[in-house]
């Protein structure tokens, strides 16, 4: 660990969160909207339809065998869209174009009420303690931004946004590529040694390691430790206390 880090960048599922508030409420709910909402905002997501159909024909080129896209009315469209989406999210499929998507269905529901973000119990008092010790605080999740945003403003804990500095997601990459980490490290205006990652996967922790930052191994309760080879931590207590 760097000493001190200036910044810490933070995974979001397993580490912030728990994973089963992704795999049980967030994903459910996504999936189950998904139809209706692009049925009713069909004006709004001429977009995410486009890049969906993108990647569609990326995968039928590489041989994934989705689903078939038929495009003869809109309502065909609208159908082709969710049955991918469907297939997408039953591969957990790491796509910018679903995640874009989900974020904005999220979106609905948080401000509907049907949704609260959750975070571990030493979530809040670690962003606290290490905001007033001067240092940034980053988020890196294959989630979209905007549904990160939306899982810490509207949080069972309050709305702890006030003390993340910034928000990263796929469109800046890979969340196994290292060099994911030094556009994140540049982004923050800090050397990657002087970047603290958090994560519960392995690889994550591997391509920041070789991007240069320091990182740890979060283990959650519950959560089978993903590989080894990285400082291990229990709680967010354990780190700057």
């Amino acid at each position: 660990m760097p000493d001190p880090p200036g910044a810490l960048l933070l995974d979001i599922e397993g580490t912030t969160t728990p994973v089963d508030f992704v795999t049980r409420v967030l994903f459910p709910y996504a999936r189950e909207h998904v139809q209706d909402f692009l049925l009713r905002r069909a004006s709004e997501v001429r977009d995410d339809l486009a890049r969906l159909f993108s990647e569609h024909e990326a995968d039928e080129r590489g041989g994934q065998s989705p689903p078939p896209w038929r495009a003869g009315s809109p309502a065909e469209t609208i159908d082709s869209a969710t049955a991918y989406v469907h297939w997408l999210m039953d591969r957990d499929r790491k796509s910018t174009a679903l995640k874009a998507l989900q974020g904005r269905i999220w979106e609905e529901g948080y401000q509907a009420g049907h949704l609260r973000g959750q975070v571990y119990p030493d979530v809040p008092r670690a962003f606290a303690r290490w905001r007033a010790q001067g240092r940034d605080l980053a988020i890196f999740s294959s989630g979209s931004v905007l549904a990160q945003k939306l899982l810490f403003s509207r949080s069972e804990a309050g709305d702890l946004t006030p003390f993340l500095c910034v928000y990263f997601d796929t469109t800046t990459g890979a969340k196994s590529d290292a060099e994911s980490y030094r556009k994140i490290a540049r982004a923050l205006g800090q050397a990657p040694e002087a970047v603290l990652f958090l994560s519960d996967v392995t690889a994550e922790l591997d391509a920041a390691r070789c991007a240069g930052m320091a990182t740890a191994l979060c283990v959650r309760a519950g959560n089978p430790p993903d590989g080894a080879g990285h400082p291990v931590l229990l709680s967010f207590d354990e780190v700057l206390p």
